[in-house]
């Protein structure tokens, strides 16, 4: 079911020309911000943390010509309902995809960032039939091992244990988005302090904190060891290009190696930005996306 976007609490950061809607989907209550023709090319758009829809503010404003930008905002995160479940991340993906169902689009290109990353794997492997091609840009691909994995291991616990211990009281309470994840790292790397407040005030509401501490609650205690356990087999079959930062301190670009990649048509571009490319480079993003779109277009 698609309703007209309401006014909330705390409303949307304004984005000129774009399209507003909740839809319900699996027992969700996506907020989903759109732009280009309603009939044009869909491209789904999936944010990370500490981010929502407004990361794709750049593709949202000025839609490339006869593309249809779909940016969700994740369930729990930004405007969308809780989810009635703990933020597994198979769980998420099956959301997403149940979205695509009551938007009615069989098939869509994918561009993920972050945890939005992950789940757009997650997705495609799940259902391959549902996505023309993915552009990934700064997340590990989920072929890993305990080999791949153990030399960056460390990052793992550089903030992720704190998140999924004491995730709540972080974000509503104390500047740690702001200072310790937007303000870590070269200064020519960091998100504005404008855009650093439309992210970490969001957090401040107490579903959305949950959600993050979910996130990382349910990875570190039950999907990474489980992936440690029983490594990903299945092959993408579809065309990825994955862009990515080589300044990221949270997530090493050798984990985004074509040569663990077990994909049919694969590649990886490292480029001087740092985890948060699409608010650094959104121009290099959308000359990807075009360039993707070019090279699918039937």
């Amino acid at each position: 079911m698609i309703t007209d976007a309401m006014s909330t609490t705390t409303a949307p950061p304004a984005i000129a020309g774009v399209r507003r809607s909740f839809v319900e989907a699996r027992g969700v209550r996506f907020h989903v911000t759109e732009a280009g023709p309603e009939d044009g090319r869909p491209v789904l758009c999936l944010h990370g943390w500490p981010q929502h829809h407004w990361v794709y503010r750049s593709l949202l404003a000025d839609p490339p010509p006869g593309l249809r930008i779909i940016a969700p905002d994740l369930p729990g995160y930004g405007w969308s309902g809780p989810p009635p479940h703990k933020w597994a991340k198979q769980d998420v993906a099956d959301d997403v995809l149940a979205l695509l169902d009551a938007l009615g689009i069989e098939r869509t290109l994918l561009v993920g960032h972050d945890w939005g990353g992950f789940i757009g794997y997650r997705m495609l492997l799940t259902a391959p039939e549902r996505i023309e091609g993915y552009l990934v840009c700064n997340m590990a691909h989920p072929w890993q091992t305990p080999r791949t994995l153990a030399p960056h291991f460390w990052r793992f616990l550089y903030y992720q244990p704190i998140v999924a211990a004491a995730g709540v009281a972080l974000q509503q309470r104390t500047p740690y988005l702001r200072k310790m994840i937007f303000g870590i790292g070269p200064k020519a790397h960091r998100v504005s302090r404008e855009d650093r407040r439309v992210y970490t005030d969001r957090f401040r509401d107490p579903v959305v904190a949950r959600t993050a501490r979910d996130t990382y609650r349910t990875w570190l205690v039950n999907e990474l060891p489980a992936n440690g356990r029983t490594p990903e087999e299945r092959r993408a079959t579809m065309p990825i290009r994955a862009l990515f930062g080589v300044g990221d301190v949270a997530i090493h670009h050798s984990l985004a190696s074509a040569r663990t990649a077990k994909a049919d048509d694969y590649t990886v571009e490292f480029v001087e930005s740092g985890h948060f490319i699409l608010d650094e480079r959104p121009e290099l993003v959308r000359a990807k996306l075009i360039a993707f779109a070019d090279e699918l277009a039937p």
